[in-house]
């Protein structure tokens, strides 16, 4: 009987070294870092000079009391 209990607790100790848990490891998450600016594109295009143009874009900024607040 003492022999039994002698195999298995060393077998109880074999398998409770073998369960050990791995070593968790977070990695950082990487940042995106702007590069450096890229050429210049073409020029927009602009209408004919002396004529209105086609469409009305009406732009409405607000008072200026309105932008300190």
């Amino acid at each position: 009987m003492k022999t039994f209990t002698l195999i298995s607790a060393l077998c109880a100790a074999v398998v409770m070294t073998a369960c050990e848990k791995p070593t968790v490891v977070n990695v950082p998450t990487p940042v995106a870092v702007p590069g450096p600016a890229g050429p210049q594109g073409p020029a927009g295009s602009t209408g004919e000079p002396g004529k209105p143009g086609s469409a009305t874009t009406v732009i409405v900024t607000p008072p200026a009391s309105a932008a300190s607040n």
